[in-house]
């Protein structure tokens, strides 16, 4: 966390969040769902930034940040999900506070304890999408994740047994599951624009490298080349992997084997001065990187234009 973050509040059970928003206490200590159709509850009562330690996932009715393109819109306008994880800072610049979530779910890590979903989650690069990435469901897809909801709010008001946990479980996989499938579905309708952003990563790069910026910031990273995209790392490599197959720290890695080919076969400078013109701190670390990509070290990939 930066500096300033001790200041923040952190809630660290689901008991407090329940306090805040002016709800009684959760029925189980580690799961809740807070339906704001049947229970209107205090969202707004939520300071303006605060830390999670609970995974949430928000159904909210209306999203702001459709993506248009030309004279028409990509996104479909049947509200969407919003997800954070534990760790993350949240609220603040949300330009979807003021809307009230119709349903929302929170989950604190140690219900997962004993499942495999405990490690799996942290696979859904969603948990750490900014709010302006939020999913937008179609009508079909929003009947989908509400019968999920609602299912979930039966079983939490009616069944606390033994078996409790297996079945929330496996909803809980199958809303995630859905949410997977769905943000795939927005990656293809966002094409056009993904594509426009494509192109600017690739612009990017091909400025990084001629103008020599890496002298000074070193290596291109993900978390630099999304925040110039107004994206968040996450979104971003996602978005090229549902383009290209590859993640943003392949495509950077690509990049960094094409220059240093260049450089190799067209230049007398050392293997360590080509590191440090590419931006590498340590030469042994290119050549590891080098050697990986091509099967050679860069002087046996040099030797063999001679």
């Amino acid at each position: 966390m930066k500096k300033d973050d001790h200041q923040l509040l952190r809630l660290d059970s689901l008991t407090e969040a329940h306090k805040l928003f002016g709800l009684p206490q959760p029925k189980h200590p580690l799961i809740s769902l807070i339906n704001g159709t049947h229970t209107p509850f205090a969202e707004h009562k939520l300071p303006g930034r605060h830390v999670l330690a609970y995974y949430k996932v928000s159904y909210k009715p209306k999203l702001s940040g459709r993506v248009r393109y030309g004279q028409g819109y990509y996104d479909f306008d049947e509200g969407g999900l919003l997800f954070a994880a534990p760790g993350q800072i949240i609220g603040g610049n949300d330009s979807d506070g003021a809307v009230c979530s119709q349903h929302t779910l929170l989950i604190h890590p140690d219900f997962f304890s004993g499942y495999p979903l405990a490690k799996k989650i942290r696979q859904y690069g969603f948990f750490a999408y900014s709010t302006n990435e939020a999913l937008h469901l179609s009508e079909e897809e929003k009947n989908t994740i509400l019968a999920i909801f609602n299912f979930m709010e039966t079983e939490l008001n009616n069944r606390i047994d033994d078996f409790s946990q297996d079945v929330m479980i496996s909803q809980i996989e199958l809303l995630l599951s859905y949410a997977n499938r769905f943000y795939k579905r927005q990656f293809l309708t966002r094409k056009a624009v993904s594509s426009d952003l494509l192109v600017k990563f690739e612009e990017m790069l091909d400025t990084y490298f001629k103008e020599e910026i890496s002298l000074t910031k070193g290596i291109p990273t993900v978390a630099y080349l999304a925040e110039e995209l107004n994206l968040s790392p996450n979104y971003f490599s996602d978005m090229l992997r549902s383009l290209t197959g590859q993640s943003a720290q392949q495509h950077i890695h690509d990049r960094l084997i094409e220059q240093a080919k260049e450089k190799l076969s067209t230049t007398s400078l050392s293997v360590g001065e080509i590191a440090y013109a590419l931006g590498f701190e340590h030469p042994q670390s290119f050549s590891k990187l080098f050697k990986s990509k091509t099967n050679l070290s860069p002087l046996q990939f040099r030797a063999s234009f001679n």
